[in-house]
């Protein structure tokens, strides 16, 4: 099904193709910027003019002949302005008619993709030798809210995980802890205590290797009897692992994440295939032996002194590394699991590694001609003082410890604001606006900019933030309180003043704000989207009497803050942020 800017885009494309005589022609349907300019407007017939040489206005004219000679259900009116543009006003019983089909039947609200492919969704992926720090957060959040919408829209989404499960830093942590519980039983239910601070263990294993270097060759020793599959090692490597992922799914469970163990695709998964990366790119002549380590170059990619930059898929001592991981990784998405779309939610600083990955992967045979692989970039959070946020010490603040802030916070406003409510119904309260309020003013953040992190403003109740839209839901919901209507009742039958109308269309825009998020990847776009529709419900409300007015009117309203209820609800539950019926 077609949301309302690909319905007009297609119509109107379609009558500037019949009247410019050019197959495919793109009419560039946008939302009007200001009410004078009708709903939308249709860009697009200014450029194809130019390409034909003819005058704007006399083509703008054919296809305004064309747009009425079709009597769309949808449109009222086309006019052209300017030196081209077309204005397009919508019908209101149109309008009208859309809003209470999604009132009786909620699901079609956000329509499903008229081309269901699937898709990968690479995202959260911490190194399981320490705690999530805040971090994780962006990727974590970032890639759940894309997770959400192209589920939302009918895809089949694979949640992929790649956490960190691999490597040296395990000789180390193995060699730390059985040597701090003198025996190596890795049966023993001592190491849940053991383990019950995963910084502190890391930190005191990694002071140990430093200072010693016995320590350091045991740990050495450690890696290469783990990375041998000897059974004792590889038995306490899957119970520190099992601990790890233990507190990754706190912070997932906490934080309203979808992510379970059945999205873990750990750096060990891929180690039988790693050999196989090697082969395949032997077999393209795109080895090159340097400094005893295997490499790929590739002449798009060169440094400062224009000398090309290698891909290091195995160092000299035989070791794999990060690239050989994720060309394997690219390999099974696209031939394994079938992908058409592979999206990596990672750190902007590893825009470099992924370009080269893809590039590799491309030239080898590695991923298909027809799947798009995308690095879904993000800025890091930072402090007040401009720097990545921190303790004051210096040290990371783990993830866990942030939403416990968060929700304490949120306790202090929210027993502020309701002093009467018990505690048990404030710290409910408390729990989800805290955790709402960390998700949201991240996500409202275009993701490639870095962010200032900043407690005051992510809790106030007014601007851009989680706290305000939370507000609005649960002010939706205490007026529809005072009803006894079931949703599929409510019915829009009326429109009587500007501020209904525009609230009306904002609601059925949302499927608009969906696409774009799911085609670019910017969760940011439907904040905004949310924002604005709250701010239009807002002065709704203050115009449009509800309760007070004439009994169609009165029913006809509320159906309209029945579905902006409904709108938002939908909405932040993309961006995985639980509404309240009461603050």
């Amino acid at each position: 099904m077609q949301n309302l800017k690909q319905h007009l885009g297609a119509l109107l494309g379609s009558c500037l193709s019949k009247a410019a005589g050019i197959a495919n022609s793109n009419a560039n349907v946008i939302t009007a910027s200001k009410p004078e300019f009708g709903d939308y407007q249709a860009n697009g017939v200014m450029a194809i003019a130019k390409q034909l040489q003819t005058n704007p206005r006399e083509l703008a004219q054919k296809v305004v002949e064309l747009i009425d000679s079709v009597n769309d259900k949808l449109i009222e009116r086309v006019e052209i302005a300017g030196p081209g543009f077309i204005n397009i006003h919508l019908r209101n019983d149109a309008l009208m008619a859309k809003a209470s089909m999604v009132l009786q039947q909620p699901n079609t609200l956000i329509p499903q993709s008229e081309q269901a492919v699937c898709i990968v969704v690479d995202y959260s992926s911490p190194n399981l030798a320490k705690e999530m720090h805040v971090g994780h957060l962006r990727g974590t959040i970032i890639g759940d809210c894309l997770a959400r919408v192209l589920e939302k829209q009918g895809h089949e989404v694979i949640r992929q995980n790649h956490v960190g499960d691999w490597g040296t830093q395990f000789g180390m942590l193995i060699a730390y802890l059985k040597e701090v519980m003198k025996a190596p039983d890795p049966g023993s239910d001592d190491l849940p205590t053991r383990l019950a601070d995963l910084e502190v263990f890391y930190r005191a294993a990694r002071k140990r290797f430093d200072s010693d270097s016995e320590f350091a060759e045991t740990s050495r020793l450690s890696v290469v009897k783990l990375q041998g599959g000897e059974p004792e090692y590889l038995q306490i490597w899957q119970r520190f692992i099992d601990e790890s992922l233990r507190h990754c799914q706190l912070v997932y469970d906490r934080l309203n994440v979808t992510l379970s163990n059945k999205d873990l695709k750990a750096e060990s998964f891929y180690n039988d295939g790693l050999s196989g990366i090697v082969t395949a790119l032997e077999e393209k002549n795109l080895l090159t032996l340097s400094a005893g380590a295997l490499c790929v170059f590739l002449p798009e990619f060169t440094g400062k002194d224009g000398d090309p930059l290698p891909v290091i898929i195995r160092k000299s001592d035989g070791a794999y590394l990060y690239a050989t991981t994720d060309l394997a990784a690219v390999r099974y998405r696209c031939f394994d699991l079938n992908a058409d779309r592979s999206l990596y939610v990672v750190d902007a600083r590893q825009s470099l590694h992924f370009q080269q990955v893809f590039a590799v992967a491309r030239v080898a045979g590695l991923a298909s001609d027809n799947i798009s692989l995308e690095h879904v970039t993000y800025g890091t959070m930072m402090g007040k003082d401009g720097k990545p946020f921190q303790t004051r010490s210096g040290d990371t603040i783990k993830l866990i410890e942030l939403l416990n802030e968060a929700c304490r916070r949120a306790f202090e406003l929210v027993s502020d604001k309701n002093p009467d409510l018990d505690e048990a119904a404030r710290q409910a309260i408390a729990d989800t606006v805290g955790i709402a309020a960390v998700k949201y003013a991240d996500l409202s953040k275009n993701r490639t900019s870095d962010y200032i992190f900043d407690w005051s403003a992510m809790l106030s109740f007014e601007g851009n933030t989680a706290p305000y839209l939370l507000y609005a839901y649960a002010r939706i919901k205490s007026i529809l309180s005072k009803q006894e209507t079931a949703l599929e009742q409510y019915s829009i039958t009326s429109i009587d003043a500007r501020e209904e109308r525009d609230l009306l269309l904002k609601n059925l825009q949302l499927p608009e704000v969906i696409e774009m998020v799911a085609t670019d990847c910017y969760p940011n776009l439907l904040c905004n989207y949310l924002y604005e529709l709250a701010g239009k419900f807002m002065r709704f409300y203050e115009a449009c009497p509800i309760l007070k007015a004439e009994l169609e009117s009165r029913n006809s309203r509320l159906s309209l803050a029945a579905l902006t209820a409904e709108t938002l609800q939908q909405g932040l539950d993309l961006l995985g942020i639980e509404t309240l019926e009461k603050m």
